[in-house]
Protein backbone atom coordinates (compact mmCIF):
# COMPACT_ATOMS: atom_id res chain seq x y z
CA UNK A 1 0.00 0.00 0.00
CA UNK A 2 2.67 2.03 0.66
CA UNK A 3 4.64 1.95 -2.84
CA UNK A 4 1.15 2.56 -4.31
CA UNK A 5 0.49 5.73 -2.30
CA UNK A 6 4.06 6.61 -3.61
CA UNK A 7 3.40 5.75 -7.31
CA UNK A 8 -0.43 7.75 -7.02
CA UNK A 9 1.13 10.84 -5.32
CA UNK A 10 3.14 12.38 -7.76
CA UNK A 11 -0.30 12.27 -10.16
CA UNK A 12 -1.65 14.78 -7.04
CA UNK A 13 0.70 17.33 -7.64
CA UNK A 14 -0.43 20.73 -10.06
CA UNK A 15 2.52 19.89 -12.15
CA UNK A 16 1.75 16.57 -13.37
CA UNK A 17 -2.25 17.49 -13.40
CA UNK A 18 -1.12 20.56 -15.53
CA UNK A 19 0.85 18.16 -17.83
CA UNK A 20 -1.55 14.90 -18.52
CA UNK A 21 -4.31 17.97 -18.93
CA UNK A 22 -2.30 19.55 -21.73
CA UNK A 23 -1.60 16.20 -23.35
CA UNK A 24 -5.35 15.51 -23.01
CA UNK A 25 -6.74 18.09 -24.70
CA UNK A 26 -3.63 18.62 -27.40
CA UNK A 27 -5.10 14.70 -28.13
CA UNK A 28 -8.65 15.63 -28.02
CA UNK A 29 -7.66 18.40 -30.81
CA UNK A 30 -6.05 16.21 -33.24
CA UNK A 31 -8.84 13.76 -32.89
CA UNK A 32 -11.37 16.34 -34.33
CA UNK A 33 -8.74 17.18 -37.03
CA UNK A 34 -8.16 13.25 -37.87
CA UNK A 35 -11.82 12.44 -38.26
CA UNK A 36 -12.10 14.50 -41.54
CA UNK A 37 -8.48 14.44 -42.44
CA UNK A 38 -9.05 10.35 -43.10
CA UNK A 39 -11.84 11.00 -44.93
CA UNK A 40 -10.47 13.82 -47.74
CA UNK A 41 -7.48 11.49 -47.60
CA UNK A 42 -9.99 8.97 -48.80
CA UNK A 43 -11.21 11.17 -51.39
CA UNK A 44 -7.80 12.28 -52.82
CA UNK A 45 -7.00 8.18 -53.24
CA UNK A 46 -10.23 7.69 -55.17
CA UNK A 47 -9.33 11.11 -57.52
CA UNK A 48 -5.74 9.38 -58.14
CA UNK A 49 -7.45 6.00 -58.83
CA UNK A 50 -9.76 7.91 -61.58
CA UNK A 51 -6.66 10.03 -62.95
CA UNK A 52 -4.40 7.05 -63.29
CA UNK A 53 -7.42 5.29 -64.76
CA UNK A 54 -8.01 8.92 -67.06
CA UNK A 55 -4.07 8.49 -68.39
CA UNK A 56 -4.82 4.81 -69.28
CA UNK A 57 -8.15 5.31 -71.34
CA UNK A 58 -5.79 8.01 -72.97
CA UNK A 59 -3.53 5.55 -74.01
CA UNK A 60 -5.83 3.09 -75.07
CA UNK A 61 -7.46 5.88 -77.14
CA UNK A 62 -4.17 6.92 -79.32
CA UNK A 63 -3.43 2.91 -80.26
CA UNK A 64 -4.76 1.74 -83.90
CA UNK A 65 -8.79 0.52 -83.39
CA UNK A 66 -8.66 1.12 -79.92
CA UNK A 67 -7.36 -2.84 -79.50
CA UNK A 68 -4.74 -3.66 -77.09
CA UNK A 69 -3.03 -6.89 -76.36
CA UNK A 70 -4.52 -9.06 -73.30
CA UNK A 71 -1.18 -9.02 -71.78
CA UNK A 72 -1.22 -5.33 -71.74
CA UNK A 73 -4.60 -5.02 -71.04
CA UNK A 74 -3.95 -7.17 -67.73
CA UNK A 75 -1.03 -5.09 -66.90
CA UNK A 76 -2.68 -1.90 -67.56
CA UNK A 77 -5.12 -3.00 -64.81
CA UNK A 78 -2.31 -4.02 -62.38
CA UNK A 79 -1.17 -0.74 -62.85
CA UNK A 80 -4.34 1.17 -62.36
CA UNK A 81 -5.29 -1.24 -59.75
CA UNK A 82 -9.15 -1.29 -61.32
CA UNK A 83 -11.47 -4.34 -62.15
CA UNK A 84 -12.56 -2.28 -65.31
CA UNK A 85 -12.80 0.91 -66.63
CA UNK A 86 -15.37 2.47 -68.82
CA UNK A 87 -15.74 6.14 -70.54
CA UNK A 88 -18.84 7.48 -70.63
CA UNK A 89 -19.40 9.75 -73.49
CA UNK A 90 -22.62 12.43 -74.33
CA UNK A 91 -24.71 9.34 -76.20
CA UNK A 92 -22.15 7.11 -75.92
CA UNK A 93 -20.49 4.43 -73.35
CA UNK A 94 -17.03 2.43 -73.92
CA UNK A 95 -15.80 0.03 -72.37
CA UNK A 96 -11.98 0.61 -71.85
CA UNK A 97 -10.38 -2.14 -69.95
CA UNK A 98 -12.13 -5.14 -68.28
CA UNK A 99 -10.95 -8.15 -66.66
CA UNK A 100 -12.34 -11.97 -68.04
CA UNK A 101 -13.98 -12.81 -64.71
CA UNK A 102 -17.30 -11.37 -63.86
CA UNK A 103 -17.94 -9.37 -61.06
CA UNK A 104 -20.67 -7.82 -58.84
CA UNK A 105 -20.49 -3.95 -57.28
CA UNK A 106 -21.28 -3.75 -53.67
CA UNK A 107 -21.42 -0.13 -53.70
CA UNK A 108 -21.04 3.24 -55.55
CA UNK A 109 -19.25 6.67 -55.30
CA UNK A 110 -19.82 9.46 -57.37
CA UNK A 111 -16.80 11.87 -56.70
CA UNK A 112 -18.86 14.75 -57.85
CA UNK A 113 -20.71 15.12 -54.42
CA UNK A 114 -18.00 16.36 -52.34
CA UNK A 115 -19.73 16.91 -49.16
CA UNK A 116 -17.64 16.76 -46.04
CA UNK A 117 -20.67 14.98 -43.75
CA UNK A 118 -21.32 12.56 -46.56
CA UNK A 119 -17.45 11.97 -47.20
CA UNK A 120 -16.33 11.08 -43.36
CA UNK A 121 -19.60 8.74 -43.39
CA UNK A 122 -18.22 7.06 -45.92
CA UNK A 123 -14.94 6.34 -44.91
CA UNK A 124 -15.80 5.40 -41.63
CA UNK A 125 -18.70 3.22 -43.42
CA UNK A 126 -15.50 1.66 -45.30
CA UNK A 127 -13.90 1.43 -41.79
CA UNK A 128 -16.38 -0.64 -40.50
CA UNK A 129 -17.86 -2.70 -43.28
CA UNK A 130 -14.33 -4.90 -44.15
CA UNK A 131 -11.95 -4.81 -47.23
CA UNK A 132 -14.36 -7.47 -49.18
CA UNK A 133 -16.40 -5.08 -51.15
CA UNK A 134 -15.72 -4.32 -54.41
CA UNK A 135 -17.19 -0.57 -55.14
CA UNK A 136 -17.50 1.95 -58.52
CA UNK A 137 -16.26 5.01 -58.66
CA UNK A 138 -17.97 7.82 -61.15
CA UNK A 139 -15.69 10.75 -62.24
CA UNK A 140 -16.26 13.70 -64.01
CA UNK A 141 -13.14 14.25 -66.62
CA UNK A 142 -11.89 17.78 -66.00
CA UNK A 143 -12.72 20.07 -69.39
CA UNK A 144 -14.93 17.55 -70.72
CA UNK A 145 -18.54 17.83 -68.69
CA UNK A 146 -20.40 15.67 -70.67
CA UNK A 147 -17.78 12.92 -70.01
CA UNK A 148 -17.19 10.44 -67.31
CA UNK A 149 -15.31 7.89 -66.06
CA UNK A 150 -16.66 4.94 -64.16
CA UNK A 151 -14.16 2.94 -62.21
CA UNK A 152 -14.42 -0.47 -60.55
CA UNK A 153 -11.70 -1.53 -57.80
CA UNK A 154 -11.34 -3.73 -55.19
CA UNK A 155 -11.67 -1.77 -51.62
CA UNK A 156 -9.33 -3.63 -49.67
CA UNK A 157 -6.30 -1.95 -50.75
CA UNK A 158 -8.00 1.47 -49.80
CA UNK A 159 -8.81 0.40 -46.27
CA UNK A 160 -5.23 -0.53 -45.95
CA UNK A 161 -4.04 2.52 -47.03
CA UNK A 162 -6.28 4.47 -44.99
CA UNK A 163 -4.97 2.41 -41.84
CA UNK A 164 -1.74 2.86 -42.67
CA UNK A 165 -2.47 6.77 -42.90
CA UNK A 166 -4.47 6.46 -39.65
CA UNK A 167 -1.43 5.17 -37.76
CA UNK A 168 0.68 7.49 -39.01
CA UNK A 169 -1.69 10.21 -38.21
CA UNK A 170 -1.99 8.87 -34.65
CA UNK A 171 1.99 8.98 -34.20
CA UNK A 172 2.19 12.16 -35.95
CA UNK A 173 -0.38 13.46 -33.33
CA UNK A 174 0.83 12.04 -30.22
CA UNK A 175 4.68 13.46 -30.92
CA UNK A 176 2.70 17.00 -31.52
CA UNK A 177 0.48 16.21 -28.73
CA UNK A 178 3.55 15.86 -26.43
CA UNK A 179 5.86 18.31 -27.64
CA UNK A 180 3.13 20.66 -27.08
CA UNK A 181 2.02 20.01 -24.22
CA UNK A 182 6.05 19.64 -22.86
CA UNK A 183 6.03 23.43 -23.75
CA UNK A 184 2.71 24.49 -22.37
CA UNK A 185 3.75 22.64 -18.93
CA UNK A 186 7.25 23.90 -18.62
CA UNK A 187 5.78 27.37 -19.77
CA UNK A 188 3.22 27.33 -17.10
CA UNK A 189 5.35 25.48 -14.33
CA UNK A 190 7.89 28.34 -14.34
CA UNK A 191 4.87 31.44 -14.23
CA UNK A 192 2.08 29.53 -12.05
CA UNK A 193 3.54 26.07 -10.95
CA UNK A 194 7.11 27.01 -8.95
CA UNK A 195 5.90 30.37 -7.53
CA UNK A 196 3.29 28.39 -5.79
CA UNK A 197 5.06 25.93 -4.61
CA UNK A 198 7.74 28.82 -3.42
CA UNK A 199 4.59 30.04 -1.75
CA UNK A 200 3.45 26.45 -0.47
CA UNK A 201 7.09 25.92 0.99
CA UNK A 202 7.25 28.93 2.52
CA UNK A 203 4.10 28.55 4.58
CA UNK A 204 5.41 24.63 5.60
CA UNK A 205 8.22 26.21 6.86
CA UNK A 206 6.69 28.88 8.93
CA UNK A 207 4.21 27.10 10.23
CA UNK A 208 6.96 24.52 11.55
CA UNK A 209 9.58 26.79 12.97
CA UNK A 210 7.99 30.87 12.78
CA UNK A 211 10.72 32.28 14.58
CA UNK A 212 13.76 30.92 12.34
CA UNK A 213 14.40 34.16 9.73
CA UNK A 214 16.50 31.73 7.26
CA UNK A 215 13.05 30.53 6.28
CA UNK A 216 11.10 33.60 5.33
CA UNK A 217 10.21 34.12 1.66
CA UNK A 218 11.83 37.10 -0.53
CA UNK A 219 9.24 38.04 -2.94
CA UNK A 220 9.59 38.97 -6.41
CA UNK A 221 9.70 42.02 -8.70
CA UNK A 222 6.64 40.28 -10.41
CA UNK A 223 3.65 43.02 -10.64
CA UNK A 224 1.30 39.85 -11.26
CA UNK A 225 -1.30 38.35 -8.74
CA UNK A 226 1.20 35.75 -7.50
CA UNK A 227 3.91 38.79 -6.62
CA UNK A 228 1.46 40.46 -5.09
CA UNK A 229 0.48 37.02 -2.84
CA UNK A 230 4.34 36.81 -2.29
CA UNK A 231 4.43 40.23 -0.60
CA UNK A 232 1.28 39.91 1.56
CA UNK A 233 2.93 36.63 2.63
CA UNK A 234 5.56 37.92 3.48
CA UNK A 235 4.61 40.81 5.19
CA UNK A 236 2.36 38.62 7.37
CA UNK A 237 5.28 36.42 8.26
CA UNK A 238 7.49 39.13 9.47
CA UNK A 239 4.41 40.53 11.81
CA UNK A 240 3.62 37.03 12.57
CA UNK A 241 7.29 36.41 13.28
CA UNK A 242 7.83 39.96 15.55
CA UNK A 243 4.47 39.28 17.25
CA UNK A 244 5.68 35.60 18.63
CA UNK A 245 9.04 37.20 19.34
CA UNK A 246 7.57 39.58 21.83
CA UNK A 247 4.90 36.75 23.07
CA UNK A 248 7.87 34.52 23.61
CA UNK A 249 9.88 37.19 25.57
CA UNK A 250 6.65 37.66 28.21
CA UNK A 251 6.63 34.08 28.19
CA UNK A 252 10.79 33.81 29.23
CA UNK A 253 10.10 36.33 31.67
CA UNK A 254 6.68 34.47 33.19
CA UNK A 255 8.92 31.07 33.38
CA UNK A 256 12.28 32.95 34.94
CA UNK A 257 9.76 34.41 37.79
CA UNK A 258 8.21 31.20 38.62
CA UNK A 259 11.93 29.11 38.67
CA UNK A 260 12.85 31.69 40.65
CA UNK A 261 10.11 31.46 42.83
CA UNK A 262 10.17 27.86 43.11
CA UNK A 263 13.39 27.94 44.61
CA UNK A 264 13.41 30.97 46.65
CA UNK A 265 10.33 29.62 47.95
CA UNK A 266 12.62 25.92 49.12
CA UNK A 267 15.03 28.65 50.53
CA UNK A 268 12.27 30.17 52.25
CA UNK A 269 10.97 26.84 53.77
CA UNK A 270 14.27 26.51 55.18
CA UNK A 271 13.89 29.91 56.45
CA UNK A 272 11.18 28.60 58.27
CA UNK A 273 12.24 25.97 59.95
CA UNK A 274 15.15 28.43 61.72
CA UNK A 275 12.11 30.26 62.73
CA UNK A 276 10.64 27.46 64.18
CA UNK A 277 13.71 27.01 66.05
CA UNK A 278 14.10 30.00 67.12
CA UNK A 279 11.00 30.41 68.45
CA UNK A 280 12.08 27.78 71.26
CA UNK A 281 14.29 30.17 73.01
CA UNK A 282 12.99 31.66 75.99
CA UNK A 283 14.73 35.13 75.22
CA UNK A 284 12.10 37.64 75.30
CA UNK A 285 13.62 39.89 72.38
CA UNK A 286 13.77 36.61 69.81
CA UNK A 287 10.04 35.75 70.92
CA UNK A 288 9.29 39.34 70.02
CA UNK A 289 10.72 39.37 66.97
CA UNK A 290 10.02 35.71 65.88
CA UNK A 291 6.08 35.79 65.23
CA UNK A 292 6.68 38.99 62.59
CA UNK A 293 9.72 37.30 61.00
CA UNK A 294 7.15 33.99 60.63
CA UNK A 295 4.28 35.97 59.26
CA UNK A 296 6.76 37.45 56.52
CA UNK A 297 8.52 34.25 55.45
CA UNK A 298 4.70 32.91 55.69
CA UNK A 299 4.03 35.37 53.18
CA UNK A 300 6.89 35.06 51.17
CA UNK A 301 6.07 31.25 50.33
CA UNK A 302 2.72 31.83 49.97
CA UNK A 303 3.58 34.81 47.15
CA UNK A 304 6.09 32.37 45.86
CA UNK A 305 3.57 29.72 45.84
CA UNK A 306 1.45 31.92 43.80
CA UNK A 307 3.63 32.63 40.82
CA UNK A 308 4.12 29.10 40.14
CA UNK A 309 1.10 29.18 38.08
CA UNK A 310 3.81 30.52 34.74
CA UNK A 311 5.84 28.65 32.78
CA UNK A 312 9.77 27.55 32.84
CA UNK A 313 12.46 29.30 31.56
CA UNK A 314 15.70 28.22 30.21
CA UNK A 315 18.50 27.41 32.61
CA UNK A 316 22.13 28.87 32.12
CA UNK A 317 24.85 26.51 30.31
CA UNK A 318 26.37 24.52 33.68
CA UNK A 319 29.45 25.91 34.89
CA UNK A 320 31.57 22.13 35.67
CA UNK A 321 33.85 21.80 38.51
CA UNK A 322 35.09 18.22 40.19
CA UNK A 323 33.49 18.31 43.42
CA UNK A 324 33.49 15.85 46.26
CA UNK A 325 29.76 15.04 46.77
CA UNK A 326 29.40 13.47 50.54
CA UNK A 327 29.49 17.13 51.65
CA UNK A 328 27.08 18.41 48.95
CA UNK A 329 24.32 15.39 50.32
CA UNK A 330 24.79 16.82 53.59
CA UNK A 331 24.05 20.39 52.68
CA UNK A 332 21.02 19.06 51.23
CA UNK A 333 19.91 17.33 54.30
CA UNK A 334 20.66 20.67 56.27
CA UNK A 335 18.38 22.92 53.38
CA UNK A 336 15.73 20.01 53.56
CA UNK A 337 15.03 20.91 57.48
CA UNK A 338 15.96 17.34 58.75
CA UNK A 339 16.86 17.53 62.97
CA UNK A 340 17.52 14.12 64.39
CA UNK A 341 14.72 13.73 66.56
CA UNK A 342 12.20 13.86 63.55
CA UNK A 343 10.68 10.46 62.33
CA UNK A 344 12.55 10.84 58.60
CA UNK A 345 15.95 9.08 58.62
CA UNK A 346 18.45 10.33 56.11
CA UNK A 347 21.31 7.95 55.48
CA UNK A 348 24.31 9.08 53.23
CA UNK A 349 25.69 6.31 51.91
CA UNK A 350 28.61 8.83 49.38
CA UNK A 351 31.43 6.80 49.25
CA UNK A 352 34.39 9.24 51.08
CA UNK A 353 36.38 11.29 47.77
CA UNK A 354 33.72 10.10 45.39
CA UNK A 355 34.09 13.06 42.69
CA UNK A 356 31.49 15.06 40.33
CA UNK A 357 32.10 16.50 37.65
CA UNK A 358 29.28 18.98 37.15
CA UNK A 359 28.30 22.46 38.22
CA UNK A 360 27.60 22.55 41.97
CA UNK A 361 25.02 24.89 42.22
CA UNK A 362 22.67 23.24 40.06
CA UNK A 363 23.52 20.04 41.42
CA UNK A 364 22.66 20.76 44.76
CA UNK A 365 18.95 21.75 43.14
CA UNK A 366 19.23 18.88 41.52
CA UNK A 367 19.21 16.78 44.96
CA UNK A 368 17.39 19.30 46.78
CA UNK A 369 14.17 18.99 45.05
CA UNK A 370 14.49 15.60 44.85
CA UNK A 371 14.94 14.68 48.18
CA UNK A 372 12.23 17.68 49.39
CA UNK A 373 10.24 15.95 46.96
CA UNK A 374 10.79 12.65 49.03
CA UNK A 375 10.56 14.02 52.16
CA UNK A 376 6.64 15.36 51.73
CA UNK A 377 6.03 12.07 49.85
CA UNK A 378 6.82 9.92 53.51
CA UNK A 379 4.37 13.22 55.77
CA UNK A 380 7.14 13.01 58.44
CA UNK A 381 7.97 9.26 58.93
CA UNK A 382 10.22 6.87 56.41
CA UNK A 383 13.80 6.54 55.26
CA UNK A 384 16.25 8.61 52.38
CA UNK A 385 19.16 7.14 51.61
CA UNK A 386 21.12 8.63 48.45
CA UNK A 387 23.89 6.29 46.71
CA UNK A 388 26.87 6.84 44.43
CA UNK A 389 28.82 4.61 42.27
CA UNK A 390 30.93 4.86 39.16
CA UNK A 391 30.02 2.84 36.10
CA UNK A 392 32.63 3.46 33.66
CA UNK A 393 32.70 7.01 32.41
CA UNK A 394 29.61 8.04 34.49
CA UNK A 395 28.54 8.17 38.14
CA UNK A 396 24.81 7.11 39.17
CA UNK A 397 23.75 8.53 41.97
CA UNK A 398 20.03 6.81 43.48
CA UNK A 399 18.04 9.01 45.66
CA UNK A 400 15.59 6.10 47.30
CA UNK A 401 12.56 6.96 49.80
CA UNK A 402 10.11 4.62 51.79
CA UNK A 403 7.14 6.35 50.49
CA UNK A 404 3.54 5.31 49.27
CA UNK A 405 5.16 5.50 45.71
CA UNK A 406 3.95 7.86 42.69
CA UNK A 407 0.15 7.71 41.55
CA UNK A 408 -0.73 6.55 37.97
CA UNK A 409 -1.05 9.98 36.96
CA UNK A 410 2.20 11.54 38.29
CA UNK A 411 3.91 8.64 36.12
CA UNK A 412 1.95 9.27 33.43
CA UNK A 413 3.11 13.04 33.82
CA UNK A 414 6.68 12.59 35.15
CA UNK A 415 9.02 15.67 34.34
CA UNK A 416 6.13 17.68 32.62
CA UNK A 417 5.53 21.01 34.53
CA UNK A 418 2.44 21.32 36.33
CA UNK A 419 1.34 17.83 35.66
CA UNK A 420 3.36 15.37 37.39
CA UNK A 421 2.74 16.10 40.64
CA UNK A 422 2.29 13.78 43.12
CA UNK A 423 0.34 16.47 45.77
CA UNK A 424 -2.89 18.13 44.77
CA UNK A 425 -1.14 21.03 45.83
CA UNK A 426 2.01 20.31 44.12
CA UNK A 427 3.31 21.94 41.04
CA UNK A 428 5.76 19.05 39.19
CA UNK A 429 8.23 21.86 38.55
CA UNK A 430 10.86 19.84 40.71
CA UNK A 431 11.10 17.19 38.62
CA UNK A 432 10.57 19.27 35.69
CA UNK A 433 13.44 21.47 36.72
CA UNK A 434 15.86 18.78 38.14
CA UNK A 435 15.37 16.77 34.31
CA UNK A 436 16.11 20.18 32.71
CA UNK A 437 19.73 21.15 34.48
CA UNK A 438 20.68 17.08 34.07
CA UNK A 439 19.89 17.12 30.54
CA UNK A 440 22.03 19.96 30.46
CA UNK A 441 25.22 18.41 31.94
CA UNK A 442 24.85 15.99 29.14
CA UNK A 443 23.17 12.96 31.72
CA UNK A 444 19.61 11.56 32.21
CA UNK A 445 17.43 10.71 35.21
CA UNK A 446 15.06 7.93 34.85
CA UNK A 447 12.43 6.40 37.80
CA UNK A 448 13.63 2.91 38.50
CA UNK A 449 10.86 1.79 40.30
CA UNK A 450 8.27 3.14 42.65
CA UNK A 451 5.59 1.72 44.67
CA UNK A 452 4.50 0.57 48.16
CA UNK A 453 7.82 0.02 49.36
CA UNK A 454 9.27 3.46 48.18
CA UNK A 455 10.54 5.12 45.09
CA UNK A 456 13.97 5.11 43.21
CA UNK A 457 15.37 7.48 41.13
CA UNK A 458 18.45 7.18 39.58
CA UNK A 459 20.48 10.25 37.66
CA UNK A 460 23.60 9.34 34.87
CA UNK A 461 26.17 12.17 35.28
CA UNK A 462 28.86 11.88 32.40
CA UNK A 463 32.77 12.71 33.19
Amino acid sequence: MALIGKMVAPFRSLSARLLILTLLFVMLAEVLIFVPSVAFFRLNYLVKKTEFAHLATLSLLASPDNMVSDELREELLFRVGARSVVLHGANSRLLILNEQMPHSIDAEFNLADQNPALLIEHAFMSLMVGPDRIIRIISPIENEPNSSLEVVIDEAPLIDAMYDYAWNIFWLSLIISTLTALLVYLALHWLMVRPMRRLSESMIAFRRAPEDVSTALVPSRRRDEIGVAERELEIMQTRLRSALTQKQHLVALGIAVTKISHDLRNILSTSQIVSDSLSEIKDPKVQKIVPRLMTSIDRAIDLCTQTLKYGRADEREPKKERFLLEPLVNEVKTSVGLRENNGISWQNRIPAGLMLNADRDQFYRILLNLSRNAVQAMEGEGTIEIHAMRAGTRTLIRICDSGPGLPVKAKEHLFEPFSGSARAEGTGLGLSISRELIVAHGGRITLERTGASGTVFCIEMPD
